[in-house]
């Protein structure tokens, strides 16, 4: 299988007692889909910006198939092309329709004419479903339509990976249910992504790997059956107690 993304020892650091990625290592490959998952605050989002090298980090490296993006030469703008980002907060420009969020990133960063910008975006909002709304602005979409407009801007650019954090945790249950949907039916077209999530059915169906990250590192990584029935580490057991029957209470209302 062909490695898409890793790092070796990564490290980021905030101040002298907060440590968001301590010397972590880690490897995707084509077409696989891994679920990051732990406490909030434990350095999940900084470790997911610095495999986008939208965070620089200390230490370390991250590779993006054979290129490695931690080196002072790399053209880091040319580099994060190739890697779609969908943002934990809705990101899109108020003053410009569904289409046009899509299409400036292809006009402005990739230097597409308007004619191919305008079909790659359109092409992207059919995948989402949402070419009806395209010329809809972001006041007229719910905040589920508006995160697949986000996706529908990661997936325009056809990068090598998209990243995604935690991209149904500002939705309600509802419109959760709507970003789903459209991450299942990228996994069923192959996409390689990496996700930070919560939404443990959505995991357990999905995830080729589930890992599980607290206090800046990765504890402990294994399907998803593996934290279902038998998590190896005690902090990983203490943790997903806790969220199953958090996800039983809601889906109990």
């Amino acid at each position: 299988m062909n490695t898409v993304m890793e790092c070796k020892h990564l490290w980021k650091t905030y101040e002298p007692h907060l440590v968001a990625v301590k010397d972590v290592s880690f490897r995707i490959n084509e077409g696989e889909i891994k679920l990051i998952f732990g406490p909030s605050g434990s350095g999940k989002s900084t470790f997911l910006r610095c495999m986008a090298m939208l965070t620089i980090p200390d230490k370390g490296d991250v590779f993006l198939r054979d290129e490695c993006l931690t080196k002072p030469e790399v053209d880091l703008n040319r580099a994060r092309a190739r890697i779609g980002f969908v943002f934990q907060h809705i990101y899109l420009f108020r003053h410009l329709s569904a289409l046009g969020n899509v299409e400036l990133a292809l006009r402005r960063v990739l230097k597409l004419s308007k004619e191919e910008s305008r079909e790659r975006a359109l092409r992207a909002l059919r995948e989402v479903k949402m070419e009806e709304w395209a010329h809809h602005y972001p006041a007229q979409l719910s905040g589920g339509q508006q995160q697949r407009v986000g996706i529908a801007r990661a997936l325009a650019r056809n990068p090598d990976i998209i990243l995604l954090d935690e991209p149904t945790s500002a939705l309600d249950p509802e419109l959760t249910g709507e970003v789903i949907d459209t991450l299942r039916d990228l996994a069923k077209k192959g996409t390689t992504m990496l996700i930070v999530s919560h939404e443990m059915p959505f995991a357990r169906e999905i995830a080729d790997e589930m890992i599980f990250y607290d206090e800046g590192a990765i504890v402990e990584t294994g399907p998803p059956e593996q934290f279902f029935t038998s998590p190896q580490s005690e902090r990983a057991q203490k943790f997903m107690t806790r969220l199953i029957k958090k996800t039983k209470r809601e889906q109990d209302v």
